[in-house]
């Protein structure tokens, strides 16, 4: 059961709200029901959003948590009236205080995506998911030269999803191959990774992790099996160390986590912008 209702209200996506939002959210021993309402642009929208937020008040006998993130005066208004929820405007809280700092006015702008045709960030992130996804698994071996990570480890280590959150967060063109018998067999990476190396980046995991996760996809099979896991980590890693190349356990770590170490490693100037 729920503790409380949680509303992300934007005029853009929500996903700036709903990102700073569960961030604060962490910190408390709360399991909250979350309800994102993205594109409240206009006044009735708003009207609409207060509805269904005192209707859940209404019901749960408890204040919503509202955060909001709208940047449009009219409509931030209409919430701020009718709300019967604790509102936590993070524009308010931030932007405000920003302006009398710097001596300037805010764009109040709608959105971090607004305008994305002109954006060259937004583009190359397209780019980066596209190439992330052509090189997902091994699947390809064309213009690794043009890769800025190649992660490699045992098969379901967390690469893939690590890769493609390097491409959407960061915009890295991130390949991924995954380490098998027949490499363990010549004691070497792939060989179309060897002239890379620089840019290879390892992620293990515990064998009793690994097995949960298989089983999972292939119960009952070697492939999934504690004896054939601890097998092919422990002929991973033998290989990484031999390699000489960076690599770090997945086992207790998030995507952000395990994203930001490889970036701290091979990218250090993606964290300064």
């Amino acid at each position: 059961m729920h503790s409380r209702t949680v509303f992300f209200v934007s005029d853009g996506t929500g996903i700036t709200a709903e990102t700073f939002g569960n961030a604060i959210l962490a910190q408390f021993e709360l399991v909250p029901r979350r309800v994102r309402l993205p594109f409240v642009d206009t006044e009735d929208k708003a009207h609409q959003a207060v509805r269904q937020i005192n209707h859940t008040a209404e019901l749960e006998g408890k204040k919503p948590i509202v955060f909001t993130t709208l940047v449009n005066m009219e409509v931030l208004k209409v919430i701020q009236e009718g709300c019967k929820g604790m509102l936590l405007d993070m524009f308010g809280t931030f932007v405000h205080p920003l302006e009398e700092e710097l001596g300037v006015k805010s764009h109040h702008r709608v959105g971090r995506f607004s305008d994305v045709s002109r954006s060259k960030e937004y583009t190359d992130r397209i780019e980066a998911i596209n190439f992330s996804l052509a090189h997902d698994d091994g699947q390809s071996h064309r213009d690794l030269a043009g890769a800025d990570v190649i992660l490699v480890g045992v098969s379901r280590s967390g690469k893939t999803p690590t890769s493609l959150y390097l491409a959407m967060q960061h915009g890295l063109k991130a390949a991924n191959y995954p380490l098998i018998p027949e490499d363990f067999d010549r004691r070497q990476l792939p060989p179309a990774l060897m002239e890379f190396r620089k840019k290879i980046f390892g992620l293990t995991i515990s064998p009793e992790r690994l097995s949960e996760i298989r089983s999972e996809r292939r119960p009952d099979s070697r492939y999934a099996s504690l004896q054939n896991c601890r097998h092919e980590v422990a002929e991973a890693e033998a290989m990484m160390r031999r390699a000489g190349i960076r690599w770090l356990s997945t086992t207790t770590k998030s995507i952000e986590e395990i994203a930001t170490t490889i970036l701290q490693e091979l990218q250090p100037d993606r964290l300064v912008y």
